[in-house]
């Protein structure tokens, strides 16, 4: 070309630039575009062989393409040259504009490092600007903008003239390398959005999956789940629930979109359920249903966000576990009951006891503090005071605000109801700041003559007499119906609130809060005539007598001095009586 006219070689090299450059654009990929680059060097600007070093992520730069000899693209496209090297070379030598002539005779110097080399040797040059086989023309690749970012170099060797390519020359291998620089840039920028739209398509794919798994394992879960709002008005409003919920607390899932959890807890629960945090928060608590009763249930809550900043929502568990809690109570029910009659066994006499007691001795009423009541003859009198299923034993003898000590009514040793609440005393153990915070000190009435109106906790010891006679003479099947019959006639004589127990063998002791001395009398009396009538067992009437000794529980006694106390009085009045039907006969 440097042979014909200039205008004609100017414009033949810029058809053919032209040609090249709308072929960058039509590349696919960023491998075609480096390909074609390569490819554009050699048909469009009349070199042999054309390199394209790209640069990698860590700094160095890599044959990326090869054009003009399949040998050489065999040899070198894949492998690494540091950039260290590359630094160095595009250093040396005569600076064309952006590009870098390295003539044999400085680069000799580079036969030894590590950038990928294709040479042939051949004779030294006949005239100046003659090409050597060892001569080295370099076309850096810079993105476009202020910072000049090094994407690649191409490389060139042996323009098919034999000579060093001149200003036009140079000028349009500058301006095709600017152009390959934008080409590769855009092949880039569709490589990594392509990816992106990939990456983005899998994701969505996998929240859709993920969401339709979530929904799933919602909506089929064997046990009960609910999806509730967190802050804002509508706080633990409940957003969803699955069938298995609906179907525990029979209210279909439109209804219970009306709801939160603390509309359905029950009352004595709302505490418990207020206490359980939102993350990782357990509670075991009862629900209501829809026909007015309530199922115990065990509640893990989790918090569920909707976006990366958007609302938080609270993901609860529901597991019904009315059964295990039924069979617990069973338990607790039979640690704490005679297996035979149902009554509070002895330990859970000395617990109820214990409740009502600490070591500070209260203040004494009247005369002072009394031990004890002593036993009274107790024949044919009916005591003259109200019926107990009127609520009293006489004048005075109800509840004083609430410290009555519970009972179980009934003497059926069977589980009735898991929900069965016994009230105790109405006391925990104290605990906590000091023994005898919110405690209430109960004091003894006064055995004297005279009564001085204070009501206390009265201690009934009952030991039937003739018990043992007929479980000799008619077994122990006889025996135990006579037991299981007292324990229901001593249930049926006392107040809701009081508690009847059987502390073992033929022994029954009553607590009865509320009472003065002559109260607690009147209902030895009562319960005394309830025992003797006849015990029908198996078509035969057996009897059995009663001897009550009565104590009273008073702060600063300990709960076997309280019933020592009442077995004393007991065994007093038996003697006492046993004497009286000997002066008798």
């Amino acid at each position: 070309m440097e042979t014909e006219s200039e205008p004609y070689v100017r414009l033949s090299t810029l058809r053919q630039l032209h040609q090249v450059v709308a072929d960058l654009n039509t590349a696919r990929s960023l491998a075609d575009t480096l390909q074609t680059v390569a490819d554009g060097v050699v048909a469009g600007l009349n070199y042999e062989l054309a390199c394209v070093n790209l640069v990698r992520p860590d700094g160095d730069l890599v044959v990326a393409a090869f054009a003009g000899s399949t040998a050489a693209e065999a040899l070198i496209t894949g492998r690494v040259g540091s950039r260290a090297s590359w630094d160095r070379r595009l250093s040396m030598g005569s600076t064309w504009g952006d590009l870098r002539f390295i003539p044999h005779t400085e680069g000799w110097v580079l036969m030894d490092d590590d950038v990928p080399q294709w040479h042939t040797d051949g004779p030294a040059p006949r005239f100046e600007d003659e090409w050597h086989p060892h001569d080295r023309l370099y076309a850096p690749m810079y993105a476009s903008g202020s910072g000049r970012e090094l994407l690649g170099v191409i490389s060139v060797d042996r323009p098919r003239n034999g000579r060093h390519p001149g200003p036009w020359g140079q000028e349009a291998l500058q301006m095709y390398a600017s152009q390959s620089a934008i080409a590769i840039s855009n092949a880039r920028l569709r490589s990594n959005m392509q990816r992106a739209l990939v990456r983005l398509e899998r994701e969505q794919q996998a929240l859709r999956a993920s969401e339709e798994s979530f929904r799933q394992a919602f909506e089929y879960a064997p046990s009960g789940m609910a999806i509730a709002e967190m802050g804002g008005d509508q706080h633990g409003r409940l957003l969803r629930t699955n069938d298995a919920l609906c179907r525990l607390l029979g209210r279909p899932a439109s209804v219970m979109r009306r709801y939160s959890f603390a509309d359905l807890v029950h009352p004595e629960d709302i505490g418990t359920l207020l206490r359980t945090s939102a993350e990782g928060g357990r509670a075991e608590l009862r629900l209501g249903r829809r026909d007015g009763t309530y199922v115990w249930v065990s509640l893990r809550n989790s918090v569920v966000a909707d976006t990366a900043d958007g609302p938080r929502f609270l993901l609860t568990h529901v597991e019904d576990i009315e059964e295990r809690k039924r069979h617990e109570l069973q338990l607790a029910h039979r640690a704490s009951h005679d297996a035979l009659t149902g009554l509070p066994n002895s330990a859970e006499l000395r617990s109820r006891l214990s409740a009502r007691l600490c070591e500070r001795p209260a203040p004494a009423a009247g005369t002072g503090m009394a031990a004890g009541y002593a036993g009274y003859e107790s024949g044919g009198h009916d005591g003259g005071y109200d019926s107990a299923r009127d609520g009293g034993y006489g004048p005075g003898a109800g509840y004083e605000s609430g410290h009555g000590p519970g009972h179980d009514s009934g003497h059926d040793s069977g589980y009735e109801s898991p929900y069965e609440h016994e009230h105790g005393f109405g006391f925990e153990p104290a605990n906590g700041a000091g023994p005898y915070d919110h405690h209430v000190h109960i004091v003894a009435p006064s055995t004297g003559e005279v009564d001085d109106g204070t009501k206390g906790l009265a201690v009934l010891f009952c030991d039937l007499d003739g018990f043992k006679s007929i479980n000799d003479r008619f077994g122990h099947h006889t025996g135990d119906a006579v037991l299981i019959e007292v324990a229901r006639r001593l249930t049926t004589g006392v107040r809701d609130g009081d508690t009847v127990a059987r502390l073992g063998g033929d022994e029954f002791v009553v607590l009865a809060d509320g009472l003065g001395a002559a109260d607690a009398a009147d209902l030895a009396v009562r319960l005394r005539n309830a025992i003797i009538p006849p015990i029908r067992v198996d078509g035969r009437a057996v009897r059995v007598g009663a001897s009550f000794g009565i104590g009273w529980a008073e702060c600063g006694m300990t709960v076997e001095e309280v019933l020592n106390s009442a077995d004393q009085r007991m065994y007093i009045e038996k003697r006492s009586r046993a004497k009286v039907h000997r002066r008798a006969g």
